[in-house]
């Protein structure tokens, strides 16, 4: 009687161990907090920003924490939050308008809202490049109507932007003929004479736009002051831009908006996790390369997030005095 009462003790103290295990591991519709040894961060096509920008930040994560991370080429915003809410990457890349729609459930995610997409912080100014051939015809926006048009990769911030730049100037995709382009092969496909303009959102300077212009003169379209407006006060992500003169040999500057880059992260990835990849990142900035890391610090971090810090960022940002 008392081997029986033993094994059904046993049993149990069994099933309760095995209960505790699986709380601590990933299953549990996603309740249980990640602490993974190896974190997989996405960035984008290879011919923008996020791609380069990502590596280094990958590699001054990996230098001081214990983590590896590994940096990605991907679809890039859209793509990148599909990816994260599907548990298949921890840290990504993405636009803040891109993140507004995913965790408000709006544009391309109505129907696929996304609750495991937390922020890291921004990063610096994604500028819109309306890019074409020096020597084009194309003055103007609305110059574009029947013209051969780049507007980004499928499910890309880029295509989203184009989308609504085009609605103030009174186009819709249907004056055009789309064409859903990686960065890199619209600059080559712009050098060949196959392609009219390409729009482009990426941090400027960007390489795919640096190549053509070291092989042939481009010009950047400009958009006026009161289409500026005008989209700032219907999508409220947008502000005005500049690209300076020189950039990609331009004689003048450019008028043009820009929403913001931000690192965002799964959201069941634990406390601890992300403070340390935070910490390590902003507190070693000094040490990107990338043009772009100039204008990318943890006092800048918390401007136009619009979607839910991560606890382990949160902590951080208090440890620093700046929430």
């Amino acid at each position: 009687m008392k081997r029986n009462v033993f094994s059904l003790s046993f049993v149990l103290m069994l099933a309760f161990t095995l209960v505790l295990a699986g709380c601590g591991s990933l299953g549990g519709g996603g309740e249980a907090e990640a602490d993974p040894e190896e974190v997989s961060m996405l960035t984008g096509g290879t011919g923008g920003t996020y791609f380069p920008l990502g590596g280094e930040i990958a590699e001054i994560m990996s230098k001081n924490t214990e983590k590896s991370i590994s940096a990605q080429a991907s679809g890039a915003s859209v793509e990148n939050i599909q990816t994260l809410q599907d548990g298949d990457a921890d840290l990504a890349f993405t636009q803040t308008d891109i993140a507004s729609y995913a965790v408000e459930g709006k544009m391309m995610f109505k129907d696929a809202k996304s609750d495991n997409v937390q922020a890291i912080g921004t990063l610096y100014p994604e500028t819109i490049q309306i890019v074409v051939m020096k020597n084009s015809d194309i003055k103007s926006v609305e110059d574009l109507k029947g013209k051969s048009v780049s507007i980004g990769d499928i499910g890309s911030g880029t295509a989203e932007n184009a989308k609504q730049i085009l609605e103030v100037h009174g186009i819709s995709t249907d004056d055009i003929e789309v064409k859903n382009l990686p960065f890199d092969e619209s600059a080559e496909l712009l050098q060949d004479g196959e392609l009219d303009a390409a729009f482009i959102t990426s941090g400027a300077p960007t390489g795919a736009i640096e190549g053509l212009s070291a092989l042939k003169p481009v010009r950047i379209l400009p958009i006026a002051d009161d289409k500026a407006k005008e989209l700032s006060e219907k999508y409220p992500y947008y502000a005005q831009d500049t690209i300076p003169s020189g950039t990609y040999q331009l004689e003048e500057e450019v008028n043009t908006v820009a929403v913001l880059a931000m690192l965002v992260v799964r959201k069941d990835l634990s406390e601890d996790a992300v403070y340390n990849l935070t910490k390590a990142f902003f507190d070693n900035v000094g040490d990107i390369k990338h043009a772009k890391g100039e204008k990318i610090s943890a006092e800048n971090a918390l401007n136009g997030v619009g979607i839910d810090l991560h606890p382990g960022a949160e902590k951080y940002y208090k440890e620093k005095g700046l929430k």
